[in-house]
């Protein structure tokens, strides 16, 4: 008679070293949401200081946006030439110095050019963690990696309202940028102590000739040059869009811009999985799109709608944090369960039940909370299973660059949300236009993700390509069964 061994808790599979991993690129993400969430909190405060519009302080939010495509890809290639533990590094020492420099900014365009760098360093940082962690966990456990990964956002998000509290009445708006020099200490520890990400390690470090994810652009001369100007037209479109400088000439540069992006897609995934690569892209935009208009405007909304004080504003936002906390954290399990897209598309349909209740509650700071709690599990919190999902789409060698840009082109939407939502509150209540763009959008991320249309669309180029990159290799299927009845 044969016994089968004892099943381990699933925390007991992930070892010593990986769990160090994690943690190390959990601080990274902490501190990524503190400093992000920042520009959000003191919106009004740079407001009434620099005399700006509405429409002209949610293009500070956007701001960040705007280079995330170029750090992703950049960031993104180097983790995957010369090892993810780098691209960590150098992302959370670059988004740490453009957030210190943010508070010596002295008119709009000088914090909107600091906001670019950070948009630039958290791009590499999502890239490069993301892919670190879920190459060093256990194969079945990725969707729980990716899940409690992004949960640190949000507790950067929550720290970053605790901080604005003690520091902002006393100190000003200018010290919670200064405090984003703390990370540069963890960024040089990470580097001294970490260890390089097993499956990275394995499939590319000894390699003699290590991948160069960007020499598709740069094959021939001709296309170099090419490609160079596509870089200078796509940055000095979207730079341009979300200035005043760009009124009018909106719906051009964006058409360029947008043009430009789709022609890296295409040469970046190849004959195989230019689909993939466009279709992942327009996924995403549609995520950030449903996603950005809360997290970017909720502050403001409370503030200058509902007239709530300083506490009374972070009391909310600690129920969204947690809230977006707790998402993370379910997501991780239900992913590994059912799949991270069901979880996904059915968790986000979920989402929908909340949408228009949290922006009908006015007098009611408790209800608003706790509405605003569910929501935020349901609707930002799943998000945290984004990694697993992009990254299982892109093998080792180009995972890096491949997720890092997918999700920052698509992270635009995000861009755009703010800026849109802030346009639309000029014809209806604030609340009402978060409520509209966070409604449509996870509709249509609904649809693209249940209906699996990025994997779909690459099987029409790729049609012997595995389905999940990241998944856990089928087991060699076992003689004993056959054994056992010649045996009887």
């Amino acid at each position: 008679m044969q016994t089968s061994p004892p099943t381990l808790p699933w925390y007991r599979e992930v070892s010593r070293t990986q769990w160090k991993s994690f943690f190390a690129a959990w601080i990274g993400y902490v501190l990524d949401g503190f400093d992000f969430v920042l520009i959000t909190l003191v919106l009004t405060e740079i407001s009434d200081d620099f005399g700006l519009s509405t429409v002209q302080a949610a293009g500070l939010v956007s701001g960040a946006f705007i280079t995330r495509w170029l750090g992703g890809a950049v960031l993104g290639a180097i983790g995957d030439r010369y090892g993810r533990k780098l691209s960590m590094v150098l992302s959370i020492m670059l988004y740490s110095l453009g957030t210190f420099a943010c508070g010596f900014a002295w008119d709009f365009h000088s914090l909107f050019a600091a906001r670019l760098a950070i948009g630039m360093g958290m791009a590499g940082e999502y890239s490069a963690s993301a892919t670190y962690v879920m190459e060093s966990w256990p194969a079945r456990l990725r969707s729980r990696a990716s899940g409690f990964l992004i949960s640190g956002f949000s507790v950067g998000s929550v720290l970053a309202a605790q901080v604005y509290t003690w520091v902002v009445p006393s100190l000003g708006w200018r010290w919670m940028f200064y405090l984003g020099l703390i990370p540069i200490a963890v960024a040089l520890w990470m580097r001294r102590a970490l260890p390089e990400a097993g499956e990275w390690a394995d499939a590319v470090a000894d390699e003699e000739s290590r991948p160069s994810p960007f020499r598709p652009l740069f094959m021939t001369r001709g296309r170099a040059v090419a490609n160079t100007v596509l870089v200078v037209a796509a940055t000095l479109s979207l730079f341009l869009i979300f200035i005043p400088g760009g009124d009018g000439l909106v719906p051009v540069l964006s058409v360029v811009a947008g043009l430009a992006l789709a022609a890296f897609a295409v040469q970046l995934g190849g004959k195989r999985s230019r689909l993939l690569y466009v279709s992942m892209i327009v996924t995403l935009f549609f995520a950030f799109l449903y996603s950005w208009p809360i997290q970017a405007l909720l502050p403001t909304y409370l503030k200058t709608e509902l007239g709530y004080s300083t506490g009374q504003v972070t009391d909310v936002l600690y129920f969204a944090g947690f809230g977006t906390m707790a998402g993370c954290w379910a997501a991780g399990f239900l992913g590994d369960r059912i799949g991270a897209r069901k979880a996904y598309a059915l968790t986000l349909l979920a989402s929908l039940a909340f949408v228009y209740p949290v922006f009908a509650v006015r007098d009611n700071l408790l209800l608003l909370g706790c509405l605003l709690f569910l929501l935020q599990a349901t609707s930002f919190g799943i998000s945290g299973l984004l990694p697993r999902y992009i990254g299982g789409h892109f093998p080792t060698t180009s995972r890096g660059a491949a997720l890092g840009f997918t999700y920052n082109v698509g992270a635009l939407g995000g861009a755009v949300a703010p800026v849109l939502g802030a346009h639309l509150a000029s014809g209806m209540d604030l609340g009402q236009a978060l409520a509209v763009l966070t409604f449509a959008g996870t509709v249509i991320v609904v649809l693209l993700i249940g209906f699996d249309v990025p994997a779909r669309l690459n099987r029409l180029t790729d049609p012997d390509g595995p389905r999940d990159h990241l998944a856990a290799p089928a087991p060699a299927p076992s003689r004993e069964p056959e054994t056992a009845d010649r045996a009887g």
